[in-house]
């Protein structure tokens, strides 16, 4: 036998003890608590299930107050807009002329700002606000040093930073491009370090017998090491010295890479003169270097570390190639046969560079190889926070645009994009060198 279950109290519970009531209870069986003093339970809130038609017939806004404090509602024919005391705002037309003459400070406020009669400055109670020009902050203040581009009040102290919010300032160093007329570099900080360690140096030159010559270095700073942002300067302007003095006597271009390398390593070993006693704990400052030389129908690489170079025909369907080949940890593994290139570079220690230059490194033995290729295409010059988005040479070869030669810039811009893309983990730099077959009659390096 079953029995049928009593219908629930319109309360639910009692509202003093929270005992389960049931239908028909006048007092709380549990405490006795009277139920017809409580007050009625509050109804549920509405929720209308017919939706509202669009579009809304909103009422219009109440009339404004100029004198009221409050936010007033504005229509699109009150731009450019009001102050907080609802007043319009006056409109100015933006200067493009140079900074405005400062005009005499007015008789009994010297300690105020000078007016400029052709701009009324707003007004805020009973203080005159000056807008701010932002180009003062490029300009900088009366000591010479630039102002703050976030608050444009505070001056920029040597480190970088402001002294009155603490903003960090964009260094020059964040993103770098330069263009040639035959050569392209990009440089940029990435995405995770706070300043960029890279650098290069892209010119041409001539040959004795007239004929050009293009060369692009690009320098890696080791983070473990000293000032590593200057070591990588220092290499990048020493190799393009050198090569820029050799090329043009008559110097054998792979000879004239091998010199210039051998310049930058001595240029990164004067950095370590300068070290202060506090820094004496600390790594020489050292960096990685590659460069090439296109030059008399030769292509020509140099290196020593773990930056790259590539080689990537115009025509696709020919196969692209690396020339260079890393000053590393998994390469040493790769050479010994005691790992395959899959398990060396999966390793953490794949990236820990062999071979750099500095007053700490081991000896300095430079790189430098020859090629004479047989159809027009481009070299990628680059550092690893490139190749580590684009390691094997097919993988570079699909990531470079198809018109890379034509416009290495617009190349170079696309490769450093490709990087920041995919995480932009560490500093990038790449440079395009186009490569052309030398004309019927032209001279030989």
């Amino acid at each position: 036998m079953s029995l049928k279950p009593k219908q629930p109290h319109p309360m639910g519970t009692c509202p003093e003890c929270a005992e389960p009531l049931e239908s028909g209870d006048r007092f709380c069986g549990a405490c006795g608590y009277d139920l017809s003093a409580a007050p009625e339970p509050e109804a549920a809130p509405d929720r209308p299930t017919v939706p509202i038609s669009l579009p809304v017939d909103w009422p219009e806004a109440p009339p404004r107050d100029p004198g009221s404090l409050t936010t007033a509602t504005q229509h699109p024919g009150e731009l450019p807009g009001t102050d907080s005391g609802g007043r319009d705002l006056p409109t100015v037309p933006v200067r493009t002329d140079g900074l405005p003459k400062p005009a005499a400070a007015p008789a009994g406020n010297a300690t105020g700002p000078a007016a400029n009669p052709a701009e009324p400055p707003a007004q805020d109670g009973d203080f005159t606000l000056a807008a701010p020009d932002p180009r003062a902050a490029l300009q900088g203040g009366s000591d010479g040093r630039k102002l703050c581009v976030a608050c444009r009040t505070g001056r920029v102290d040597r480190d970088g930073y402001c002294e009155h919010c603490g903003h960090a300032q964009p260094r020059e160093r964040d993103h770098m491009e330069e263009e040639l007329s035959s050569v392209a570099a990009v440089s940029d900080r990435g995405l995770r370090h706070h300043r960029n360690e890279d650098a290069f140096a892209v010119s041409s030159t001539a040959l004795p017998d007239g004929s050009p010559a293009t060369l692009a270095i690009v320098c890696d700073g080791v983070s473990s090491a000293t000032r590593p942002d200057e070591a990588s300067a220092a290499a990048a302007a020493a190799a393009d010295a050198a090569l820029l003095a050799a090329l043009p006597r008559g110097t054998h271009p792979q000879q004239a890479m091998h010199e210039a390398i051998v310049a930058a390593a001595e240029a990164v070993n004067s950095l370590a003169k300068e070290t202060v006693k506090e820094r004496e704990h600390q790594n020489s400052p050292a960096c990685t270097i590659v460069g090439s030389i296109v030059a008399g129908g030769l292509l020509v690489v140099g290196w020593v570390g773990d930056s790259r170079a590539y080689w990537v025909p115009d025509d696709r369907t020919s196969p692209p190639a690396r020339l260079t080949e890393d000053d590393s940890w998994a390469a040493q593994m790769v050479a010994a046969g005691l790992m395959n290139e899959a398990e060396a570079y999966a390793d953490e220690r794949a990236h820990a560079i062999t071979g750099w230059l500095g007053a700490d490194a081991y000896e300095l033995e430079p790189h430098t190889a020859s090629f004479k290729p047989d159809r027009p295409g481009v070299v990628v010059v680059c550092t690893d926070g490139l190749w580590n988005y684009a390691e094997g040479a097919e993988d570079m070869a699909r990531v470079v645009p198809p018109d890379a030669a034509g416009r290495p810039l617009h190349g170079a811009q696309v490769l450093v994009g490709h990087a920041l893309d995919g995480g932009g983990h560490d500093n990038v730099t790449v440079a395009l060198l186009p490569f052309t077959l030398p004309s019927t009659g032209a001279g030989s390096a």
